[in-house]
């Protein structure tokens, strides 16, 4: 199949133990998104960023995106197209308008946005995740038109949680796949 990765990391970076790693060393399809800053991040940046990477795209491409770069997905979405993105995997998405779970050095990513994307997702949630609560992952994946899976209590689905190749997450990135 000619389907890519395109790994889009959140806030700080996805360091060495993070799944998104494992899954880049894996995936010789993916590639992944690299911000000029990863600790003070800027919406228009990070959006300019990735536009200037889809515009690249030759081939049919799936965004892996977490935490920040969720609504990252969403942002860019909203007024940017491209062909060859036909689906997302939308992995722990931090509520960017909630001070109680993010740092304020992301609200400039807020307002979260909500509309149906144009293309199929699957939000991927964790019960007992710092940066949203389930209930509002389970609504930015109704008014996302996104299917809706809960791993559990996993944390942040991040290096924290300590997944490795996270094999669970394979399994639904495959069911996104088969679904388009």
């Amino acid at each position: 199949m000619d389907t890519q990765l395109l790994i889009l990391p959140g806030l700080g970076n996805s360091g060495d133990k993070h799944w998104q790693t494992f899954w880049h060393e894996k995936f010789k399809n993916s590639i992944r998104l690299v911000q000029d800053n990863w600790d003070e991040p800027v919406k228009e940046e990070w959006i300019n960023r990735l536009s200037e990477e889809i515009s690249k795209l030759e081939n049919p491409t799936i965004l892996v995106a977490h935490s920040l770069a969720v609504s990252l997905v969403l942002h860019w979405a909203e007024t940017n197209y491209n062909p060859n993105i036909i689906g997302a995997l939308l992995v722990a998405p931090a509520d960017v308008d909630s001070p109680q779970h993010t740092p304020e050095i992301i609200r400039n990513f807020s307002p979260m946005p909500l509309y149906k994307l144009p293309f199929p997702s699957i939000v991927v949630a964790s019960e007992n995740d710092p940066y949203a609560s389930f209930e509002r992952k389970q609504y930015f994946a109704e008014k996302w038109g996104s299917d809706f899976v809960n791993v559990g209590q996993q944390g942040h689905i991040n290096s924290d949680s300590d997944l490795k190749y996270w094999e669970e997450g394979q399994i639904i990135l495959q069911k996104l796949i088969e679904n388009i």
